[in-house]
């Protein structure tokens, strides 16, 4: 469900014995309403800087960047939810373990490079960031009594990035689409069969303020894939799937995998002329995409999923 303007929606997955969550907060409609405007920290650089040996200065060295933080103050309001004292008390009591048990994350703060993800609508646009939830304390107040307790909140941002809520997805055929032909009788002008399509197959514009990971799936029968972005990368595996079989190469930070069917990796599969996963990422502009291997069906495909980035929102 869309969200509306201001709001913010923290989700993530159970596991095991652990509940997921999907708490939406940030305006008055929700009972948790922001008391401030939320403030994003950029991230800290790390950087490589050396001095000269015997010279004034430094060399600049390789500078990395860590993670942003968000940090919400939030406003957990109960006032109308009871007629007596006593009902306010314990429907704020209720609606503050509601949001700390969603922020303590305990289903994926035990999994190594899990996420969680953190969506908003913010100047009509939804966007979403990857990251875990971080501190939440509520702060000792007399109104919680009376209904209401202010609470800090902290979300880790994985890679400093937003990306747009909408996820473009696009398929590539080995085997090109056939071309029109030419309608009969022949006239003069004469016309070709079907509309014409803007774009040729193959073909995305990836938009955003910065480069953004693609997730690819080849899925068989097909030997020897290859995904190439013409004039970027080419990303090539040493290994055959069978009809109905897919492999799934994921280099976004959070995921850095290469699975077949889902759950076995091959990543050893992957031709060493191929990038590393952590610089597998799509330019801003247009880019023309091909599919290439051996398949005698001519059935083979591979999809390409991926999200615009931003520096900020």
């Amino acid at each position: 469900m869309p969200l509306a303007e201001g709001e913010w929606n923290l989700s993530y997955g159970p596991n095991g014995v652990h509940p997921g969550a999907n708490l939406t907060f940030g305006t008055f409609s929700n009972g948790y309403y922001l008391l401030e405007p939320y403030e994003i920290t950029p991230a800290d650089t790390e950087a490589g800087d050396t001095p000269l040996p015997r010279e004034d200065g430094i060399r600049f060295g390789q500078d990395l960047r860590t993670h942003a933080t968000i940090t919400f103050e939030i406003g957990v309001d109960t006032v109308d939810a009871a007629p007596t004292l006593i009902g306010r008390h314990g429907a704020n009591l209720d609606a503050v373990s509601e949001l700390k048990q969603a922020w303590d994350a305990e289903a994926l703060r035990r999994r190594f490079g899990t996420t969680a993800v953190l969506r908003t609508t913010q100047g009509g646009r939804a966007r979403l960031f990857y990251g875990r939830p971080r501190k939440c304390a509520p702060a000792g107040s007399k109104l919680t009594r009376q209904g209401y307790t202010p609470v800090v909140a902290s979300f880790a941002v994985q890679d400093d990035s937003s990306y747009d809520d909408v996820e473009q997805l696009v398929r590539v055929d080995l085997v090109p689409p056939p071309h029109r032909g030419i309608k009969g009788p022949l006239t003069t002008p004469l016309s070709m069969v079907g509309e014409g399509s803007p774009r040729q197959p193959g073909e995305i514009t990836v938009k955003g303020t910065r480069p953004t990971w693609p997730v690819i799936t080849f899925h068989g029968p097909i030997s020897q894939p290859v995904c190439e972005v013409v004039d970027r990368w080419k990303l090539s595996l040493d290994l055959t799937l069978g009809v109905g079989e897919r492999v799934t190469i994921d280099p976004r930070p959070w995921g850095r995998t290469v699975l077949r069917n889902g759950n076995a990796s091959v990543a050893g599969s992957l031709y060493r002329s191929s990038p590393r996963l952590a610089d597998l990422r799509l330019p801003i502009g247009e880019h023309s995409l091909v599919l290439r291997g051996r398949d005698d069906t001519g059935t083979a495909h591979m999809t390409i999923a991926w999200r615009d980035a931003y520096a900020y929102l």
